[in-house]
């Protein structure tokens, strides 16, 4: 068997092995290593896998990681999230679908300072949709809305995605960050012009809120200030070129216990909480990029990187239109992979292609975040569909893929937006540093 059937053999053999629920980062590493072993020798197969899985535990653009991570679960372990959605909630006050736009309010200010579309969605969909429920909103639309805003979390920086994405292609984590921030505030918008809509023509989806004076709108200010405070440490010290990823992840981490301790919210079970969430998903995206390396070397044995970018970029065809099948393929894949393998997985097959075609390598990051952030929302995966099931227990999974798809026309409106104008995600990386 040649090279490319037993790399081809190895993909069709590990999509199996994911559909039937192992951890994505195992089966990526055991694929891997098997189909080196085969291609070369086992000697030479098990020595890669040492060293791959030493160099990343030991790699230190990984150490931004846990420090993003632990400055998004103090924020919910400290009730950021609560007083976020509370300020958002008020702020918004009469207007029709008022608690829904103040959820996605809150949920894009959630996700400035945690960087996680599982973390956000669990976060905010614990917190607002028992509110929503309460106030009589269609259980379709407010599950569907958090499924949908929690993919809010990996454009809008910090996103671990991103961190992920720039070790693979080698660019700044820092310019990455800051080319989300354009794409996810559109995508805010076009998630909240959706919602009034759908609520202007069907009255029935949510009820008008409470009436607020502007008195309590000023005083509830108090609970964006701090979400805004981190925001602006976090992403002004990465635009300034005052911290690199690693320290200004380390900066909102402490940043975020300073305002836990200031406002007497940070206890000993709280702390050690966000520590315990904290190791646990730094550990499982570690296991995920070292499988996805021992994958990625068996991939380079094969030629299969470089025959399928010979072919693609071979087709006699506009780049664009090639870009476009690339998306179509991120949007397949997507319905059964999590977004996280699927980039480790698909990355190091099409860079070669992508360096070939000239694309911008800032500006791909961002439409193929965009593009698998449809993927956590359709299914049969949709990770955050069935994690706002695991909160709202007594609905069904069909209701929330149904009140997923006009927020999924708008993830899809932004990505051919940004597919004409690529200046909207590579503007502000112009300015900084890092």
């Amino acid at each position: 068997m040649s090279p490319e059937m037993i790399g081809l053999t190895g993909i069709v053999v590990m999509v199996i092995i994911f559909l039937l629920g192992l951890p994505v980062g195992f089966t990526m590493g055991l694929v891997g290593l098997v189909g080196f072993c085969i291609v070369n020798s086992p000697s030479s197969g098990l020595s890669m896998l040492a060293r791959d899985f030493f160099d990343t535990f030991s790699s230190y653009s990984l150490t931004v990681i846990p420090m993003f991570v632990l400055m998004g679960s103090i924020a919910f372990f400290t009730g950021m999230s609560r007083r976020l959605y509370d300020a958002s909630y008020i702020i918004f006050g009469r207007v029709r679908s008022g608690l829904a736009l103040a959820t996605l309010a809150a949920t894009a200010g959630f996700s400035a300072i945690c960087g996680s579309t599982s973390a956000t969605a669990a976060a905010m969909g614990k917190v607002a949709i028992p509110e929503m429920r309460r106030y009589g909103y269609d259980r379709s639309l407010a599950t569907g809305l958090i499924a949908a805003a929690g993919g809010l979390g990996i454009l809008i920086p910090p996103s671990t995605i991103f961190i992920i994405y720039g070790i693979l292609v080698q660019q700044s984590i820092g310019k990455l960050f800051i080319s989300g921030v354009i794409p996810g505030l559109i995508l805010a918008i076009i998630f909240m012009l959706t919602v009034y809509v759908m609520c202007l023509l069907n009255p029935k989806l949510a009820p008008a809120g409470v009436q607020t004076s502007w008195k309590e709108k000023l005083a509830s200010m108090t609970g964006l200030l701090e979400m805004l405070a981190l925001f602006v440490l976090v992403i002004g010290g990465l635009f300034s070129g005052l911290f690199s990823p690693t320290q200004a992840g380390a900066a909102g981490a402490a940043g975020a216990i300073i305002i836990g301790l200031v406002r007497r919210q940070l206890n000993w079970k709280a702390f050690w909480d966000a520590i315990e969430d904290t190791l646990k998903i730094s550990a499982m995206i570690m296991v995920v990029v070292a499988g996805a390396v021992v994958f990625g070397h068996f991939m380079a044995v094969t030629r299969i990187p470089l025959l399928a970018s010979d072919f693609l970029g071979s087709l006699p065809v506009h780049p664009m239109v090639v870009m476009g099948l690339i998306i179509l393929i991120y949007l397949i894949a997507g319905c059964f992979m999590d977004s996280l393998a699927l980039i480790m997985l698909t990355v190091p097959i099409l860079l070669p292609l992508i360096t070939r075609l000239g694309f911008d390598l800032i500006w791909f990051g961002v439409i193929i975040v965009l593009v698998t952030d449809m993927g956590v929302i359709t299914p049969p995966v949709g990770i955050n569909v069935f994690i706002v099931k695991g909160v709202a227990q007594d609905v069904p999974l069909e209701s929330i893929f149904k009140g997923t798809l006009p927020f999924l026309v708008g993830i899809i409106a932004v990505t051919v937006l940004l597919m004409f104008f690529p200046v909207l995600a590579t503007w502000l990386p112009s300015f900084t540093r890092y």
